[in-house]
């Protein structure tokens, strides 16, 4: 059995097709069809049930995987330990973030790591809550900016900043008046507004529902969008409220701009580096950490 075996039954799994498979894997159809067979042959198992549309892992073949991908990860770590031990004269980092979160908070961060550390290079992958939690849980990432609540059991994580929550409203909403202007409001007095919120799946709509709910009603919402600029956009525009967290808040506009309240209690978002329970933290992984805590310590003061 060949290392490379390995690899080429768990990619075969995830595409469930050999012509993909073996595209993804840079080697001919033929020679990945002959791999599989040597192996199958040398188990005296049949990992995959061929048909012509589709290929479906036997029972033996979900074993098989299940074990191939420890061992596989198994190796990678060893990998990130060894790169480790040349004191991060070379290194890969895989960085997750919400598309909302990375847009404002990661230019502030990634120009001060490359320049501390020039041969670490950074991988950016930008998801949906969901998607992020599991690209995490499966080592899709080694580390990923989320916020709290973790869905993924499997998740440990370290808080980096609590986040303000605040309440923008279009400049001739009625609570845009200069008397609410240092007036803290009540989620309760929103009732009967129109909300604009992120899409399903991201972690701040959960986070604005959530809000809503404690204050006794789910909102009315009147438009979703995949991206906070468009949130903010459509509120500038007289399209609805929403909550949004402070440090997206522009106060840059050109034209109509949103009016950004006090909310009562003031509530926060929790903002954590998440990373794999069990997983081998590299010393890049622990620097990039590092430098997203100084670097947010600075921007929020």
């Amino acid at each position: 059995m060949e290392f490379r075996q390995l690899l080429y039954t768990i990619q075969i799994a995830a595409e469930k097709n050999f012509s993909r498979a073996a595209e993804k894997l840079h080697i001919a159809q033929p020679s990945l069809s002959q791999q599989l067979s040597k192996l199958e042959k040398e188990l005296g198992v049949l990992l995959f049930k061929r048909s012509t549309n589709s290929v479906e892992l036997t029972y033996a073949g979900s074993v098989f995987v299940d074990k191939a991908q420890q061992i596989v990860d198994m190796a990678d770590q060893l990998r990130r330990e060894m790169e480790d031990i040349a004191d991060m004269r070379k290194g890969r980092l895989v960085v997750g973030s919400l598309p909302m979160t990375g847009s404002h908070i990661l230019p502030h961060v990634l120009p001060v790591f490359r320049e501390a550390y020039p041969n670490i290079e950074i991988v950016l992958i930008e998801e949906s809550t969901k998607r992020l939690e599991q690209l995490t849980a499966s080592g899709g990432t080694d580390v990923s900016l989320l916020s709290l609540p973790l869905i993924e059991p499997s998740l440990a994580y370290i808080p980096i900043l609590e986040e303000g929550i605040c309440l923008a409203v279009p400049p001739d909403h009625p609570l845009s008046e200069p008397e609410y202007k240092d007036t803290v409001i009540p989620v309760s007095m929103l009732r009967d507004e129109p909300f604009v919120l992120l899409k399903k799946g991201q972690g701040f709509r959960a986070i604005a529902h959530d809000l809503c709910q404690s204050a006794g009603f789910d909102p009315r919402v009147v438009f979703e969008s995949g991206n906070i600029e468009t949130v903010q956009s459509l509120v500038a525009a007289g399209m609805g409220i929403a909550f949004l967290p402070k440090m997206v808040t522009r106060h840059d506009w050109q034209g109509r701009a949103p009016v950004y309240l006090q909310l009562e209690g003031k509530p926060t978002r929790t903002l954590v580096i998440a990373y794999r329970k069990g997983r081998y933290l590299s010393n890049a992984a622990e620097a990039f950490i590092a430098t997203f805590r100084d670097t947010l310590e600075k921007i929020s003061k």
